[in-house]
């Protein structure tokens, strides 16, 4: 992958990726002395220097030049963790110096605070930090401050991608544990957010230290120009979800109706409407809500990739604005399909909530909101229709065709597992598990892939490996959503079991009938619809039941095939840009913790809130 740092100033040629789920509790040791972390820092800045900083590195590329530095000083292993940090944070130096610092946000841990006697308290944002004295944070906080830095004292990985996203800051700096900065260094430092972090000198919950001198160093970064600009996906991000907004919304999408926005109802609803106007004003309202907009991000960053990547560069936030509205409302129209599936699916499945409010057949009913899904698939056929003059007719008609396709295979996938569900025989088979895994997620994934690619020109060469991609990737991120039922979620799994307390057909079911004995296999079936066992119970014994067929290292056995072959597709993707998207694609959506990380903690609150312009 990669040659000894002292003998190359090129970044290193990416090769076979490795498995993203392993174990790295070993890795993760902090040097002992002071002069033994300069001194390591320091290699990291000279070989930083010398890097190519056209592209991020990855984290096996990372790894690789780390576990040299180690190796050339005599270092074990256990460093590499800590190494990858200080070198990341050398690389991204330039580019954090790039952002003026009204544009970067200071992210400091609540556990430098005193716990004792600390006088702060926690609003939604995190700790409240007060200038008592008692301990650094005020210290760090007061020079940031001062500088034009907003600062969050919170654990930062949930949510710093969305506080980017948002528009508000364009760099991160920050203090944290090596567990916290292992989970936040993919899908941060791959997407090219510029980020710099100094880690804490131990992992411990409560009153750890840091090398402080560090830490104001790492704020007081002037602001100057880097001689090199790092690709990023930062401004495809939030090219994606600015086209949710209001403005650009209506922009793009005009309203036929010209009724208001439900939010200038003043709390009418929809009672205050022409009932004509109804359906239009609930569509857009939720076409408007929550989502993390990656699909329309994928078709962006497809076109961008192959019409030359010009989005990823310095002043990508113009590339962006400067795209084709055609290209923006085929995008949108992804975006579409996905709220009109959620609508129905939540319909279906009985769920009370969604995106942290009534589900729209809770608050309007079954048929108001059967309703508003369907006028969401017309309005996403109407996004693409309508620019056939701007896409031509060839590619217009390929890409209704594409999104046509996709939407009779999500139904197929979906009739399927409603099929099951209401059946009496809970038979299901590891393979047909999966069939319904690739009818449900991967046509999503291959539509947006596709009309990128269609968008930019011919995608004759690209059909094929996108096809394949897709399949992978969708397969691989439904197994994993169903581990992460039973592991827990930060993004929105409430409580555990929720798939088989819903009577939904998983892999992991199938996995358990294929390896349990016949009299387990009778009282797994009897389960799913023992109504008068608790759901704790129900839940409890699932998961012995699973944890006897050994289901969850099977499924993730799954994952990981998956991923592999959706990472041999992408390497043989000829396009740089194009390949360096799919393999962040993967690394994103596949994202998993190390297998030492433990199962991770149910949240009871979306841990993610934006931060506005005036938060400091």
């Amino acid at each position: 992958m990669a040659t000894a740092p002292s003998e190359t100033a090129s970044t290193p040629t990416p090769g076979k990726r490795r498995s993203r789920r392993r174990k790295t509790a070993h890795l993760k040791q902090v040097p002992d002395t002071k002069a033994q972390r300069d001194q390591l820092r320091q290699t990291c800045a000279t070989i930083a220097a010398e890097l190519d900083k056209e592209r991020p590195l990855t984290k096996d590329e990372m790894e690789t030049i780390c576990r040299q530095i180690l190796n050339d000083a005599g270092l074990p292993e256990s460093f590499v963790g800590w190494t990858m940090v200080m070198l990341a944070t050398e690389f991204w130096r330039d580019q954090v110096a790039g952002i003026p610092p009204q544009r970067r946000l200071f992210l400091l841990p609540h556990c430098l605070k005193h716990a004792e006697g600390c006088p702060a308290d926690y609003d939604e944002f995190g700790l409240d930090c007060k200038t008592c004295g008692a301990c650094s944070i005020a210290d760090f906080r007061a020079i940031a401050e001062e500088m034009g830095y907003k600062v969050l004292v919170a654990e930062g990985s949930p949510i710093v991608l969305k506080i980017i996203v948002s528009g508000h800051v364009d760099a991160i700096v920050g203090v944290a544990c090596l567990n916290v900065l292992e989970k936040a260094i993919d899908k941060i430092l791959l997407a090219g957010i510029p980020c710099m972090a100094t880690p804490l000198l131990s992992s411990d919950c409560r009153n750890t230290a840091v090398d402080e001198d560090w830490v104001f160093d790492m704020i007081k970064v002037a602001h100057q120009q880097p001689a090199q600009q790092t690709r990023n996906y930062v401004h495809l991000m939030r090219g994606a979800a600015r086209m949710f907004g209001d403005d650009e919304l209506d922009r793009l999408a005009p309203r036929l109706r010209g009724g208001p926005r439900l939010a200038e109802m003043n709390g009418q609803g929809v009672g205050g409407l022409d009932p004509v106007a109804a359906t239009e004003a609930l569509a857009y309202d939720f076409l408007a809500k929550g989502g993390k907009h990656s699909r329309p991000f994928i078709t962006l960053a497809v076109y961008d990739a192959l019409t030359g990547g010009n989005a990823t560069l310095g002043d990508g936030a113009e590339q962006v604005r400067q795209l084709p509205d055609a290209v923006k409302r085929t995008a949108m129209s992804i975006e579409t399909f996905h709220k009109a599936s959620l609508v129905h699916d939540d319909i279906e499945d009985d769920d009370e909530f969604r995106y942290g409010e009534e589900t729209l057949h809770c608050k309007h009913g079954v048929p108001t909101a059967i309703n508003v899904g369907d006028y969401l698939i017309g309005l996403g056929y109407r996004l693409v229709s309508r620019e056939s003059s701007a896409l031509g007719a060839e590619t217009c008609a390929d890409i209704l065709n594409c999104l046509a396709e996709a939407h009779m295979k999500l139904c197929e996938g979906q009739g399927a597992e409603l099929l099951w569900r209401d059946s009496l025989n809970k038979r299901l088979k590891p393979i047909d598990a999966l069939k319904i895994y690739a009818l449900k997620t991967s046509p999503a994934f291959e539509a947006a892939l596709y009309c990128g690619a269609r968008l930019a020109g011919s995608v004759e060469q690209y059909q094929a490996p996108i096809r394949a991609f897709a399949r992978n990737l969708g397969v691989a991120f439904q197994v994993l959503n169903d581990l992460k039922d039973w592991r827990g979620d930060n993004d929105n799994k409430l409580a555990a079991g929720g798939d088989i307390l819903g009577g939904r057909p998983t892999v992991l079911w199938a996995l358990a009938l294929d390896g349990l004995p016949a009299a387990d296999q009778r009282e797994l079936s009897q389960l799913i619809d023992d109504d008068e066992s608790t759901a704790e119970h129900r839940v409890r014994r699932v998961r012995q039941l699973y944890n006897q067929a050994n289901v969850f290292e099977k499924a993730d056995r799954l994952v990981e095939k998956h991923h592999q072959r959706a990472e041999a597709i992408a390497d043989d993707v000829k396009s740089d840009e194009f390949r360096r998207l799919l393999h962040y694609l993967i690394d994103t959506v596949l994202d998993r913790p190390p297998e030492d990380a433990g199962p991770m903690a149910f949240p009871t609150i979306d841990a993610a809130p934006a931060i506005t312009a005036e938060r400091t």
